[in-house]
């Protein structure tokens, strides 16, 4: 027997068994590494591509012009949407702007019944 010549025994089948167990155990790991990897590409994959359109810039100064006698009721933020509630001599007005924009996105008009 030389120097480079080992000696390995043979396996007995508890371990083959053992050994087939942690083989599995390791590919079950590597392939939900590989699936939590790929997620994570595809969510910042997808932030990137759905931010495309929006400003990227500062915003300019805006100046909304509101209908005679309207006061602001309240305003608040709802996702990328800007709301303002106004009264106008009783009737109740919603307006939304883009909050990125700031560009009028719809108007919301309420009224009493005659």
């Amino acid at each position: 027997m030389t120097t480079s010549d080992t000696a390995v025994p043979e396996q007995t089948p508890e371990q083959a068994a053992l050994f087939a167990r942690v083989r599995r155990m390791m590919l079950i790991a590597g392939l939900t590494t590989a699936l939590a990897v790929c997620a994570v590409l595809i969510a910042v994959g997808y932030r990137l591509f759905k931010s495309e359109g929006r400003a990227a810039g500062p915003l300019s100064d805006v100046t909304a012009t509101l209908p005679k006698g309207a006061k602001i009721v309240s305003t608040g933020v709802a996702g990328d949407r800007l709301v303002v509630t106004l009264d106008i001599g009783g009737v109740t007005e919603i307006h939304t702007f883009d909050a990125h924009t700031l560009k009028p996105a719809g108007k919301l008009k309420f009224a009493n019944e005659p």
